[in-house]
């Protein structure tokens, strides 16, 4: 009978510390999932942002740099796609997704840091 006391009272005192060697073994694995959260999610879904909110920026006249190279202005913006012109002659139908660099903020901002460095000199 004292063998049996002995087991069950083993047995009562096993749990808890299973329980907390399982919360030590998952806690490895935690750390894991919040650094690679913080270093590859969060920029991910920041820059994706921007870049949706670039898109929608897009008006006619805009110059662009598309995503396979293409330069061109954008004639006309509708809700799913931009009509591009590439050639005085050829309008192209693209995808806003497509769009890599708008030019014209990148001149805009290029113009002013020019600006200022002159009137520094």
């Amino acid at each position: 009978m004292s063998l049996l006391t002995l087991m069950s009272l083993s047995e009562q005192q096993a749990a808890p510390q299973g329980q907390s060697n399982l919360l030590l073994g998952l806690l490895p694995f935690i750390l894991v999932f919040v650094i690679f959260y913080l270093l590859l999610i969060l920029p991910q879904r920041k820059k994706q942002k921007q870049h949706q909110q670039m898109v929608n920026n897009l008006k006619a006249g805009d110059r662009i740099i598309t995503s396979g190279g293409i330069f061109g202005t954008v004639m006309d913006v509708h809700p799913d796609r931009i009509e591009l012109k590439i050639s005085s002659n050829v309008k192209v139908d693209i995808l806003k997704s497509a769009v890599a660099i708008i030019l014209s903020e990148k001149e805009k901002t290029e113009s002013k840091e020019s600006n200022s460095f002159s009137q520094k000199n």
